[in-house]
């Protein structure tokens, strides 16, 4: 059609003239419109492909899996099946962030709606909701689920049962979803889908003569999946002609629309122009603009009852987006849904320009993330060290890391990251709580020893699958880390899993890097919040010539003081110039107690240079000289550290 149109434009206007084939000419012009008509008639024929599809014909899943099983690889193929995407068009279509392509992960959680012809002869209204694997982006998880009525459970043919696949199962689980086995990866050399099979009955016990065996990468069997889901998967409970009750599952800033919601219209239907209202905020607002991702924003008249899809509200500040709240139509009250559990940020840093940064540049790079990560706390600090900064609260040590790299990749910012701590709670004597999340406001010794009634440290229960021949090198290190044995299960072929109660300090100190490296690579980790418990910490500060270096001060448990004010201390001193006084370098545990100590020598001027060698009265009175002048500058000198010497040290933790 599109060809004829444009061989009837050209017989109409004759020879080319001069202008109409350059860019913007009329030629150019007649070619846009008609695309752009085009794509406007496609729009309208989905639109009412999707209205002539009753609830009872919606089916909303997502995927449950460890990362790196195949997601979004799988994701792909299921669009390209529905014709959403031309084959081969894209790669990880629903991981639209540089970073989640760059390290093969999914960090956001996002939806994609597909129309299937079922083999009945009947359209399906299909809502897929793509979910993160790693475990610091559980709440994105919860979010998605929450939104389903069934996921495909899968398993790795090569690796088998991992820890975060039974994280993810049993967060499913417990939500009531309709679990797919399927077994992705069968085309690798080295699959075992026997043992994958039986570890799916055993661990999970569902029945493995449902499960199905695909290869997502080569597409192998991938379409017999839409009809299980068709088939296994309960549609939507909700009343379109119900009151509008819709929940907030996600959302994201744009520069354009302002706060861009994700929403799950549970009942009723919520169209351009209605006006509706948080039930949390009581704010009302017009809606600007409704549609489902396909996979981009695609604007229809309504979304109704069942289906996932964006609304746009003209909101100005993602802070009043609170996920898990209901939106209703103003002026009908409804119940509200019950909303998801918000996660507190389990681990915090504290982040500052680097030197030649601007500070306002950064901030407002920062506050344009968290726009789109609410899961990310933001607090100003300010430290001695290092001026004016932040302090973030994050999910987990890889939660952190990817933020600091869309910091530095997509805005191209550079700044110092301070060692990673997690919350402390201190029990105060008259029965009251707090919980401290910088080194700075833990407690001096002599107010702990009169008014604190107890510190407590937080625990998570990890779960830790890995080889058998390796269970005795995770125990070693689960001790050396001050672990607790829960349980150890042998699973079929092999594996082996171990749970342990461990101190989320020592989990957020490179514990995963480590457990990879006791297992060769082959160990997996997934844990999950399990309270605090009493321990006795103290803050560990690291001194230049009697001065506190507030930025790299931390709380530890007190078994690890000696050790860590060692390292500190030789670490410290390889970046510290020389002076032209002595400087001091100490640990210091509780406020008082010195653990270790390091000394630069003094940077010495040869005050004899000039003199005869038989001058020896002369040569004695200058160096007594030299001497004294080198006491009193040590008395009166300020130690200049370069911004250098705290990045090289605080290296490590990145």
């Amino acid at each position: 059609m599109l060809i004829i149109a444009r061989r009837s434009i050209a017989r109409f206007l004759g020879p080319p003239k001069i202008g109409l084939g350059v860019p913007g000419g009329p030629l150019r012009r007649g070619y846009a419109q008609i695309r752009v008509t085009e794509q406007k008639q496609a729009s309208e024929a989905l639109q009412d492909q999707i209205r002539a599809i009753p609830i009872e014909r919606y089916r909303n899943f997502s995927i449950v899996a460890h990362v790196d099983h195949g997601k979004s690889t799988l994701s792909d193929r299921l669009l390209e099946l529905t014709g959403v995407i031309e084959k081969g068009s894209n790669k990880q279509v629903l991981d639209r962030l540089d970073v989640e392509r760059e390290r093969g992960i999914t960090v956001k959680a996002q939806t994609c709606t597909m129309v299937y012809k079922h083999s009945d002869g009947l359209d399906y209204l299909l809502h897929l909701v793509d979910t993160p694997g790693h475990v610091d982006f559980r709440q994105e998880v919860s979010r998605s689920y929450a939104s389903c009525g069934g996921a495909l459970l899968l398993v790795d043919a090569s690796q088998g049962v991992q820890a975060q696949t039974v994280a993810n199962f049993y967060l499913a689980y417990s939500l009531g979803l309709e679990l797919i086995p399927v077994i992705n990866k069968i085309d690798l050399p080295h699959a075992d889908i026997p043992r994958a099979l039986e570890q799916i009955e055993n661990t999970f016990e569902l029945d493995p003569s449902k499960a199905i065996a695909i290869s997502a990468k080569t597409g192998y069997n991938v379409d017999t999946i839409l009809p299980s889901i068709v088939e296994s998967i309960p549609h939507p409970t909700g009343k379109v002609d119900a009151p509008l009750k819709a929940l907030l599952v996600d959302s994201w800033y744009d520069n354009y629309l302002g706060v861009v919601l994700l929403m799950h219209v549970v009942d009723g239907s919520v169209a351009k122009g209605q006006r509706i209202v948080s039930a949390h905020t009581k704010l009302r607002y017009e809606v600007k603009d409704v549609g489902i991702m396909y996979p981009d924003k695609l604007s229809t008249r309504n979304l109704t009852a069942g289906q996932v899809g964006y609304v746009v509200l003209g909101m100005k500040k993602s802070s009043d987006a609170h996920i898990g709240d209901t939106f209703m139509s103003h002026g009908q009250e409804v119940e509200p849904l019950p909303g998801f559990e918000e996660v507190k940020p389990m681990v915090f840093v504290g982040a500052f320009p680097a030197e030649g940064a601007s500070f306002s540049s950064l901030e407002e790079s920062i506050e344009h993330l968290t726009l789109n990560d609410r899961s990310v706390t933001l607090q100003k600090e300010t430290s001695n060290a290092l001026g004016q900064g932040w302090r973030l609260g994050f999910l987990g040590t890889l939660h952190a890391s990817v933020f600091r790299e869309r910091l530095e990749k997509e805005h191209g910012e550079s700044l110092i990251i301070t060692a990673p701590t997690v919350p402390y709670k201190i029990v105060w004597r008259d029965g009251s709580e707090e919980v401290v999340t910088n080194p700075d406001d833990f407690p001096d010794p002599n107010v702990i020893n009169s008014k604190v009634a107890d510190l407590q440290e937080p625990i998570v229960e990890a779960i830790m699958t890995m080889p058998q021949e390796y269970l005795g090198n995770v125990i070693k290190l689960c001790e050396n880390n001050r672990g607790e044995q829960v349980d150890i299960q042998f699973l079929t072929s092999g594996q082996a899993m171990a749970k342990y109660k461990i101190p989320l300090a020592h989990l957020v100190d490179d514990f995963f890097g480590k457990l990879k490296g006791a297992t060769r690579g082959y160990a997996s980790l997934d844990y999950e919040d399990a309270g605090y418990m009493p321990s006795k910490i103290v803050k560990l500060e690291l001194l230049v010539n009697g001065k506190g270096i507030d930025a790299l001060a931390q709380v530890m448990h007190i078994s690890q003081v000696d050790a860590k004010g060692k390292e500190w201390v030789k670490r410290f001193k390889q970046y510290l110039r020389f002076q032209l006084f002595e400087v001091i370098i100490q640990a210091r545990a509780n406020g008082s107690k010195i653990v270790a100590r390091e000394t630069i020598k003094a940077k010495r001027k040869d005050v004899l240079a000039k003199l005869h060698a038989s001058d020896i009265s002369r040569r004695q009175k200058l160096l007594k000289k030299q001497k004294e002048g080198k006491k009193q500058m040590r008395s009166i000198g300020n130690v200049q550290i370069p911004q250098e010497a705290y990045q090289s040290f605080l290296a490590r933790h990145d």
